[in-house]
């Protein structure tokens, strides 16, 4: 489904922009960066084209890629200190049993 949804950037870009992406040739890619705590999603051209956007030429090499999205994973302790650096006082957490998902309550900094 990410997939899909990832592509349909370059199918919204041809129909909002008079854009000529060809979608089978590119594919996507997602990948942990591992320095920024973040999922990357990418777009890859799996050939050498060139593409028109809004009457300009962009080149892309095979393999070369149009980084579309990060999804940042934070820790409860991490989005606390996030949250702290930007006016806002963490009150509660909850997660699910392993830990992989959160809702915080946060109330604004006096």
């Amino acid at each position: 489904m990410t997939a899909k949804f990832n592509l349909n950037l370059l199918a919204r870009i041809n129909r909002e922009l008079g854009a000529d992406f060809d979608l089978a040739t590119f594919s996507h890619q997602a990948f942990y960066n591992r320095e920024r705590q973040r999922i990357e999603m990418h777009l890859a051209s799996r050939v050498r084209q060139q593409v028109s956007v809004c009457g300009r030429g962009i080149e892309f090499r095979a393999g070369e890629t149009i980084h579309t999205e990060n999804s940042y994973k934070f820790t409860v302790e991490s989005f606390g200190a996030l949250a702290r650096g930007s006016g806002w006082t963490p009150v509660a957490a909850w997660t699910d049993a392993d830990g992989y998902f959160s809702v915080q309550a946060l109330r604004a900094a006096k």
